[in-house]
């Protein structure tokens, strides 16, 4: 049976993240219901990324196998079908032993926060009023290639095998309109790394805790020490890379 991957981009404001839950709008819900409408058949899909609530993509992926041949006027036909905050990009046919999640070789997020009061990026930002020092943030920033254990930087109850991750590249921008983008791409995140990694490099930015206070808070390996009050609003997935 022919297997597909379905390349999706949404804004997350709307939905309490990416995988189906009970009760609950996700953008998983609501892919597999226009694929029903579309297909006349029920579709179960397995997703490349779980977002959480309020969280966007640029690009992420679902697979599933249908017994149908698909091509770029289900593409057309999905859009019309889907809520306007969610769209697909492609839909492609791959081997029958290919897997959108395990397949992937790393990601790519970026995080955004705004200096000045701005009504246009409320929903794809953090406002976040305060003078931070941008060399600072950048050291904090390029400190994380130099390490691999990122337990302090994954949530409570996070069920995984490993706490390691290879970070491959992290930096800060100053972008226009008062807007600063942290970047990072890796071959994988744990849960809540990425907010929890710009909540403490903010703090040393602020000179609320110095550069080595940041990376012993790296090596404690206790989540505790991290902040993650980092809003979701400003997280975008931007790619999941392949071979």
């Amino acid at each position: 049976m022919p297997r597909y991957f379905l390349e999706v981009g949404y804004k997350g404001t709307a939905y309490h993240g990416f995988q189906v839950q009970q009760n609950a709008p996700t953008i998983q819900l609501e892919v597999q219901k226009a694929l029903k409408t579309l297909l006349k058949e029920e579709i179960t899909l397995t997703g490349s990324s779980r977002t959480d609530a309020g969280v966007h993509a640029l690009q992420n992926f679902f697979q599933f196998d249908l017994d149908q041949v698909l091509g770029e006027k289900h593409v057309y036909n999905l859009n019309a079908i889907l809520p306007s905050d969610i769209c697909i990009h492609s839909i492609r046919e791959v081997p029958p032993t290919a897997h959108c999640r395990f397949d992937a070789t790393g990601r790519k997020y970026q995080y955004y926060i705004y200096t000045h009061k701005n009504p246009f990026f409320k929903d794809r930002g953090w406002h976040y009023p305060y003078k931070v020092d941008f060399q600072l943030l950048n050291e904090a920033a390029s400190m994380l290639m130099l390490h691999s254990d990122f337990t302090s930087f994954a949530k409570r109850n996070t069920q995984v095998f490993t706490h390691n991750c290879i970070i491959y590249e992290s930096y800060w921008e100053a972008l226009e309109d008062n807007q600063l983008r942290y970047t990072v791409r890796g071959n994988r995140f744990l849960r809540g790394m990425v907010r929890g990694l710009v909540g403490t490099m903010l703090k040393v930015g602020r000179g609320q805790i110095t550069l080595n206070d940041f990376e012993n808070i790296i090596l404690a390996k206790d989540c505790s020490k991290a902040d993650f009050s980092t809003p979701a609003q400003g997280l975008f997935l931007v790619n999941v890379l392949f071979k």
